[in-house]
């Protein structure tokens, strides 16, 4: 997938939960990866590509949910892009993605 279809990403960490569609279970994760679109998560259970979960994140004292789409998988995780998000965690998400620029930009500018 090309880079401009993923859109910008920043590395981040923080603790996630996936819920696959129609299932009850909570499947525990690690961001690696967040943008506008989507994320990576870190994940020993295996998920299919285009299928559909249910994303919630933590970080900080805020979350972030979302339902989303497994785009690849790797062996590590599996790539997610985001489907319709509510206002209040779009602005949550935007938040944690303009902290991500920042530390991107200082440690750039310290190098």
């Amino acid at each position: 997938m090309k880079q401009e279809q993923r859109g910008l990403r920043f590395p981040f960490s923080a603790d996630a939960a996936i819920i696959p569609e129609s299932s009850p279970e909570s499947i525990p994760a690690r961001v690696m990866e967040l943008s506008l679109r989507g994320c990576f998560l870190e994940t020993s259970v295996l998920l299919k590509e285009q299928q559909r979960v249910m994303v919630k994140i933590y970080y900080s004292d805020e979350y972030f949910e979302a339902l989303a789409e497994v785009i690849y998988v790797r062996p590590t995780g599996v790539g997610l892009v985001f489907g319709d998000t509510k206002p209040h965690f779009r602005s949550v998400l935007q938040a944690w993605i303009l902290t991500a620029l920042d530390k991107s930009a200082n440690r750039t500018s310290s190098s």
